[in-house]
C-alpha cells in the first residue's frame, strides 16, 4: 500500500515543527509508520547544504540563483534517497517544508524568474508531488516575535531577512494557496496549539 506525502509550509515562526510532531505522535498511535524530513537537509549531503544556506560564513553573500540551485539540490537527494523509497513502503512522510519554499522564497521573494523556478523545481523532484499541503499562516511581526523568543540572537541567515521580504513571503503562500486549493489547507497559525492539531487531523480524513 501506498503511504502520503504531507508537507508543512509557512514562514519563520508558524509552528510548523510543533505541528508535525504532534501529527507524528498521533499517527504513530494509530499504527502508522512516518518518516519525517526537513529542508533543506535530510540527508548527509542535505545537511552540508543546510548549514552552507543557514549558519556557514561562506554562505552569507550567496546570490540569488546559487540560492535555489542549493535547495533544489539538497531536495533532490532527499526525493530520491529517502521520500520517495518511504511511500513506496507504505510510509507516511511529514516533510517540514518542500517544493513551495522554493517557489515562495525564492521565486516570489527573492524576484527570480517563475517559470525558470518552476522548471528546477519539477527537475529537482520529478514525480515527488505532495498528497496534502498545510500552510500556517502567521502575521509577519507575530512570527518575527516568536523567532526572538524560541532563539534570541541566534537567527540564522533566512531569518534575518526583512519585513518587507517576509511580507512577500506570506503573500505568495497564500497566492498559491488560491492557485491550488485541492491540495493546500490553509491554517490560522494564530490559533492554539491544540485547535490547529484537531484542523489537521480532520483534514487528514483518518
Amino acid at each position: 500500500m501506498r503511504g502520503r506525502f504531507i508537507t508543512f509550509e509557512g514562514s519563520e515562526g508558524c509552528g510548523k515543527t510543533t505541528q508535525i510532531e504532534l501529527l507524528r505522535e498521533r499517527l504513530e498511535k494509530e499504527g502508522r509508520e512516518i518518516l519525517l524530513t526537513r529542508e533543506p537537509g535530510g540527508t548527509g549531503a542535505g545537511e552540508k547544504i543546510r548549514d552552507l544556506l543557514q549558519h556557514a560564513p561562506e554562505g552569507e553573500d550567496l546570490t540569488a540563483q546559487a540560492e535555489l540551485l542549493l535547495f533544489t539540490a539538497s531536495r533532490a537527494q532527499l526525493v530520491r534517497k529517502k521520500i520517495v523509497p518511504a511511500i513506496e513502503r507504505g510510509v507516511y512522510v511529514l516533510a517540514d517544508r518542500f517544493l513551495d519554499s522554493t517557489t515562495v522564497y525564492q521565486g516570489v521573494a527573492r524576484g527570480l524568474d517563475a517559470a525558470a523556478v518552476a522548471a528546477i523545481n519539477s527537475f529537482a523532484v520529478g514525480n515527488c508531488l505532495p498528497d496534502l499541503t498545510f500552510l500556517l499562516d502567521l502575521d509577519v511581526n507575530e512570527g518575527r516575535k516568536r523567532v526572538r523568543e524560541r532563539s534570541p540572537g541566534e537567527q540564522d541567515r533566512m531569518e534575518r531577512e526583512t519585513d518587507v521580504f517576509f511580507e512577500k513571503v506570506r503573500r505568495g503562500y497564500l497566492d498559491l494557496a488560491g492557485r491550488e486549493p485541492e491540495r493546500f489547507v490553509v491554517l490560522d497559525a494564530m490559533k492554539s496549539q491544540d485547535q490547529i492539531a484537531q484542523e489537521i487531523w480532520h483534514s487528514l480524513g483518518e
